[in-house]
């Protein structure tokens, strides 16, 4: 019997997307080695498996964002704010901003000036 096939995207990624992914993957390992960690009691932490926090750790842009930030949090790589009261305060400062755009974007339309009379 034949395998159904599963379609899948290809993705680009940009240089800089690129090695964004492979410096945070980077930072877990070296926080994870820092801490003792093996990649067992690490993956378990977080809830995966051991292949994926390979993968995590390779930089493959493909892994789950919850996971890369729960590992990156277990070990102590700061995301976006190291005082955890100033991440509150951002986020409320970025629920406040969405608050005041547009629910859905849309692109004006443009209607074609017809002077061909």
């Amino acid at each position: 019997m034949p395998r159904a096939k599963h379609s899948t995207i290809d993705r680009t990624y940009s240089r800089y997307g690129r090695e964004a992914i492979a410096t945070l993957g980077q930072l877990i390992r070296i926080g994870r080695i820092e801490r003792k960690l093996s990649m067992v009691e690490l993956a378990e932490r977080v809830g995966i498996s051991r292949d994926m926090l390979r993968r995590i750790e390779n930089g493959d842009p493909r892994c789950e964002i919850g996971a890369v930030f729960e590992a990156a949090t277990i070990v102590g790589v700061s995301l976006f704010e190291e005082d955890r009261g100033r991440l509150a305060t951002r986020m409320a400062e970025q629920a406040e901003k969405l608050s005041l755009l547009p629910k859905k974007v849309r692109k004006p339309r443009t209607t074609a000036v017809r002077d061909d009379f």
